[in-house]
């Protein structure tokens, strides 16, 4: 057994929802004994014995974290490493290791890892990293929810609202854009409204920030063009 034993009664996952730890590590001793530690904080874990194995697994989209020993048979932890950014690259990775290599640990840190373990390891430092990396993942997730439906509520314009919204992100008045359009400045008004209406905004300042999130660009008056 290689983890150093500490108290861990009042650790817990920090995430709001569920989540899951995957676990890859052909020792089957320590595969266990970590899979008891996660478990017996309330943690979900899934158990691997090889890179193939957890690549063939369904995942669910939900906040999780890898812990991913460095050596396996067969499989070069980093050289999977690479491999995982392509299947699931947001999933932040801890690395254990029996061995204290340092430029190994740089290496996996540049490419994106957000620990590393030598063996023996506390079990409350792997607790404290498992629960950041959770919190972590469950922000990213609930950052790619919002803009999603963002970019929704924004695929929901007509093409005027749409039109209407480019030129005021240029700066235009009412009036200005109704000369653009060749359209009243009363139906402009309507179609700002219903911008504002549907986007669920009230102010210049944030249409024009979330308009930047999507990648919506404000459109050139043709005078300018000209």
């Amino acid at each position: 057994m290689t983890i150093m034993a500490c108290s861990t009664t009042s650790v817990s996952s920090g995430t709001a929802g569920p989540s899951v730890v995957y676990v890859i590590d052909d020792d089957e001793e320590m595969r266990s004994a970590l899979g008891g530690l996660l478990r017996s904080v309330g943690h979900r874990v899934e158990l691997f014995d090889s890179p193939h194995a957890f690549v063939n697994f369904v995942r669910e989209d939900i906040p999780s974290c890898l812990i991913l020993d460095v050596r396996l048979q067969g499989e070069n932890g980093l050289a999977f490493q690479r491999s995982v950014v392509k299947i699931a690259p947001h999933i932040p990775i801890l690395f254990i290791s029996g061995y204290a290599d340092v430029e190994m640990s740089v290496k996996a840190m540049k490419a994106g890892a957000v620990d590393f373990f030598t063996k023996p390891f506390r079990e409350q430092d792997m607790l404290d990293a498992v629960a950041e990396a959770l919190v972590r993942d469950a922000a990213r997730l609930s950052s790619d929810s919002a803009l999603a439906e963002l970019r929704q509520r924004f695929e929901a314009l007509t093409p005027k609202e749409h039109e209407v919204l480019e030129f005021v992100l240029a700066g235009l008045l009412n009036k200005q854009i109704a000369e653009e359009m060749h359209v009243s400045e009363i139906t402009v008004k309507l179609h700002r409204g219903q911008v504002m209406r549907k986007l669920g905004i009230h102010s210049v300042v944030d249409l024009v920030r979330q308009a930047q999130m999507v990648g919506v660009e404000p459109r050139t008056p043709a005078r300018r063009r000209s």
